[in-house]
């Protein structure tokens, strides 16, 4: 490994964490959100639930303030009964009562039928109530977890933010600027291992002479494709063991994926 790119690399190894234990913990709330979804939509079905509930009753009062108007109207016409002298007028009130009897029975069926909306729907709150029980416990044991979760995170961030700071000051300024302009143009990771002659980053092959004065480790190199820095783990100038066929390792020309 180059030795001048060795705090460099440990510096990445804990960027690299640093920024995988942010995003951990930007997501929590996330979570945390799609944890309460359950309890918002029961709460969403007890109002609309109460919301019925409330429009019903008043629609009940309703029908039976009309029935109770009636009721008055054919007790009026009762009393008019005794007034009656002809056989035409008595036949034409018994019509008359016959017809507001039938009304009644409206305004009673009507009176019914809500009552039974609102005797089911109060079914519907009643088992909303017990569901929303069981999922708010649910959501606080899932809210302890995520909570614990979040305090381990920003321990190890803690620590690892002030290791950070302490090996930035190890590393040559003029390499820590290179690094911080990669990273600047999205380049993460800025250091990339070469690998079987290919760069990691881009998974494109590098040209072989590229790849020894990488191994020898006397300089810092770039890709020329991704423009990230390359390292090579092992002893400088030691050839590393290519995994890929001979064969396949002379078919692969430079700069061609893999």
């Amino acid at each position: 490994m180059n030795l001048q790119l060795s705090p460099l690399i440990e510096l990445q190894k804990l960027d690299l964490r640093i920024a995988d234990l942010k995003e951990q913990r930007r997501r929590i709330p996330e979570r945390l959100e799609a944890s309460q979804a359950p309890v918002r939509e029961v709460k969403q079905v007890l109002q609309e639930a109460s919301t019925s509930v409330d429009a019903l009753n008043k629609e009940r009062r309703s029908h039976e303030k009309d029935l109770e108007a009636h009721e008055d109207r054919i007790g009026k016409m009762k009393d008019r009964a005794a007034q009656l002298k002809t056989n035409q007028e008595y036949q034409a009130h018994l019509f008359e009562v016959e017809l507001a009897n039938k009304k009644r029975g409206e305004f009673e069926e009507k009176i019914l039928l809500v009552m039974e909306q609102i005797e089911q729907t109060q079914r519907t709150i009643t088992a909303a109530q017990a569901q929303l029980k069981e999922s708010e416990a649910l959501f606080i044991k899932e809210k302890a977890v995520w909570d614990e979760k979040d305090r381990v995170l920003a321990a190890e961030l803690a620590e690892l933010e002030s290791k950070q700071a302490q090996s930035a000051g190890q590393v040559e300024k003029a390499l820590f600027a290179r690094y911080k302009k990669l990273k600047a143009m999205r380049k993460e990771p800025a250091l990339v291992l070469v690998k079987d002659g290919i760069c990691v980053g881009c998974r494109l092959q590098l040209p072989p002479q590229l790849v020894s004065q990488v191994k020898r480790g006397e300089d810092v190199h770039t890709c020329p494709y991704c423009y990230r820095m390359l390292y090579w783990e092992g002893e400088p100038g030691l050839a590393e063991k290519p995994p890929l066929a001979q064969d396949q390792a002379k078919d692969l020309e430079v700069g061609e994926s893999v």
